[in-house]
């Protein structure tokens, strides 16, 4: 609601800026036009008293725009009904046109532009330019309305991509809000085990090393908890750390190799992306065999995409793998990804070289750039 109130006074200031540029336009136009006009038929007038009055009878219509606006804003005349909307514009319309009148008569009365030998007086002029200008007046009243009607759906138009950016916000920060939760249950629990598994063996530095790692990963968890992106070198970084406890579980069975430039380390990323991508090699194409394997982890930037890979040379997919899979880890990963760049992004898992390689594309951009 205050969004709606911040694009209403920007809208309200707006009113005023092309109501006066408009009627500056129209005033500029027609004085011009009936001075010329006249002069051109041969026709002897007070030409600047002339070009002046027709040029300033336009102020009442320029005043009255943003009033006509709001009345349409909270009356819009869209249906036959209720007779009573009408009735107020009809009576807006007649009390604009009468000011207007008024308005035009007394400079006219003033200043004589038509150089009249005996000149109307201010009553009759007033009643000349009301009657005569009925149409007009119901004319450019209905013009304000429609413009005004157009500003409206403008305005709500940009209310509902407003909504629609805070609600992709809101579903961006809930999926990853419910990939953190995902990575803490099996990663603290996996985890905790290793490290009793290492005190009975009475692996004591190891079991601290370990135990440091885990601290160092939620921390980094917790601490980027309100952010949708990273930089990819953070994500490497927090990669590295989940590794080393990993590797500490797997031992000799587990190796890893992260091939990254560091010229792609600024590059925007969406936070915790690598880590379920490498957790999904791990757990469907090492923990499965007793020899374990190897994981690579590469990126690329081309034509303004960057591409992430993780490659496991697991057991390759079975044809009906994409029906059959179980998990919410890439599924999550792909949900986001729409959610926050749209189909500029997109995952794809495919066999390569006997194994299985997740490949994720997002738009290049760099840390501070938009």
């Amino acid at each position: 609601m205050r969004d709606m109130d911040i694009v209403h006074q920007r809208m309200h200031s707006a009113n005023w800026s092309w109501s006066a540029l408009l009627w500056g336009s129209v005033a500029l136009f027609d004085a011009t036009q009936t001075v010329v006009v006249m002069h051109s038929e041969g026709m002897q007038h007070n030409w600047i008293s002339l070009f002046l009055t027709t040029f300033i009878s336009f102020l009442p219509w320029f005043l009255a725009t943003p009033i006509v606006l709001k009345l349409g804003r909270r009356l819009p005349p869209m249906r036959l009904m209720p007779l009573s909307t009408w009735l107020v514009h009809l009576s807006a319309c007649l009390a604009v046109g009468a000011v207007y009148s008024a308005w035009t008569a007394a400079f006219q009365h003033a200043l004589n532009p038509y150089a009249y030998s005996d000149p109307k007086t201010f009553l009759q002029l007033w009643r000349a330019l009301f009657y005569n200008g009925l149409l007009s007046h119901v004319i450019l009243y209905g013009l304000i309305l429609m413009v005004g009607q157009m500003l409206l759906s403008r305005e709500k138009i940009a209310h509902q991509q407003m909504e629609a950016a805070r609600l992709n916000e809101a579903l961006s920060r809930a999926q990853l809000d419910a990939l953190r939760r995902q990575i803490e249950p099996h990663f603290l629990f996996n985890t905790l085990n290793s490290i009793a598994g290492l005190v009975r063996e009475e692996r004591n530095e190891d079991a601290v090393r370990m135990i440091a790692g885990l601290s160092d990963c939620l921390r980094h968890v917790l601490d980027g908890s309100q952010k949708q992106e990273a930089t990819l070198g953070e994500e490497v970084e927090f990669l590295e750390k989940y590794l080393d406890i990993q590797k500490a579980r797997f031992a000799e069975r587990l190796n890893v190799r992260v091939d990254v430039d560091k010229e792609l380390y600024r590059a925007q990323v969406p936070s915790l992306i690598l880590q379920p991508m490498v957790e999904n090699a791990i757990q469907h194409g090492i923990a499965r065999r007793s020899r374990g394997g190897s994981v690579r982890v590469g990126a690329s930037q081309s034509d303004g995409l960057l591409v992430l890979r993780v490659y496991n040379d697991g057991p390759s997919l079975p044809p009906d793998w994409d029906r059959s899979q179980s998990g919410i880890g890439i599924p999550n990963v792909r949900n986001r990804l729409q959610s926050l760049y749209g189909d500029a992004s997109g995952v794809r898992i495919r066999n390569v070289d006997e194994g299985v390689e997740v490949s994720l594309t997002v738009p290049y951009r760099e840390n501070g750039t938009k």
